[in-house]
């Protein structure tokens, strides 16, 4: 019996059956769904396991020479563990318990913004260097703001506008040099149609010469001297024939003149004033009798 008890104080023996307690208390395991758990206190106890577990998962991953598939194994398993605290978290909340949705950290950035692929299915260590993840963290450069209108006028001046292309010394010399070669192409294009023209003038005016104007008529000349001299110096021109009497310019004058005052007379004297004014005119024209 002396024998027995000695071995029971031992240290071996005391450890050992503190060891054998705690494995009786660890049998105790996670129910599967978080509804199933009723007490507030074992919610609690079930969420901090969870995070251990995760922890201790995302210290793992963070070694890149596990292989692609270990690491995409463990993230996944990563996603799950946070579903679930998820889950359990939801639990304490109907239970009475803090929401540990609203107090929990936030993965945020330098700039305080939330970081992006924070919800839903995440990526942790290595995991974000496998092919096909890194393009998913990749963000586009954002565009450049957009100036106002005030900006925009800051920088117009004459400049803008062209009005200083010419001190430059540059654009002159060469519109200079421009507009020379155009007038020389004009010129040499002007001399090269007016040479065609004087050809063309030359032809025509050889088929006139074979066919004789009949409308041209020689001047009136006294003399026969004077009609060699003319057709010897002036060639046959056209010559026009009125045949109906023409006004010269003083008659058609006189004429305007009467019209106007006839007009006047229509306009502001009567009938009767006319009528007298004929009759003194025909008194005027008789000479008054001798006595």
């Amino acid at each position: 019996m002396a024998r027995n008890a000695e071995k029971a104080m031992t240290t071996l023996a005391r450890w050992r059956a503190a060891h054998v307690n705690d494995m009786g208390k660890e049998k105790e395991r996670r129910p599967y769904l978080a509804s199933e758990c009723h007490d507030l206190a074992k919610a609690e106890k079930w969420r901090l396991q969870i995070i251990r577990e995760i922890a201790k998962k995302v210290a793992q991953i963070q070694n890149a020479g596990l292989g692609e598939f270990r690491i995409r194994d463990l993230n996944d398993e990563i996603n799950k563990l946070l579903r679930e605290k998820g889950h359990w978290e939801a639990q304490i909340r109907e239970l009475g318990g803090p929401d540990y949705a609203k107090v929990g950290p936030r993965m945020l950035d330098h700039e305080g913004k939330e970081v992006p692929g924070n919800r839903g299915y995440k990526y942790f260590g290595a995991a974000k260097d496998l092919p096909g993840v890194r393009e998913l963290f990749e963000q586009e450069p954002p565009p450049p703001p957009r100036k106002t209108r005030a900006e925009l006028m800051k920088d117009i001046d004459a400049d803008y506008y062209g009005y200083r292309d010419d001190d430059d010394g540059i654009l002159v010399p060469l519109e200079q040099e421009e507009e020379r070669k155009a007038i020389l192409r004009a010129v040499a294009e002007w001399k090269f149609r007016k040479e065609h023209s004087l050809e063309d003038q030359g032809d025509d005016a050889k088929g006139q010469e074979e066919e004789e104007d009949i409308y041209a008529v020689h001047p009136d000349v006294e003399s026969d001297e004077e009609a060699e001299g003319l057709h010897k110096e002036e060639p046959l021109v056209p010559r026009f024939i009125a045949h109906v009497p023409v006004p010269s310019q003083k008659e058609v004058e006189a004429a305007l003149l009467a019209r106007k005052k006839q007009e006047l007379l229509e306009k502001y004297a009567s009938t009767s004033l006319l009528r007298e004014v004929e009759e003194t005119r025909g008194l005027a024209a008789f000479p008054p009798p001798e006595q």
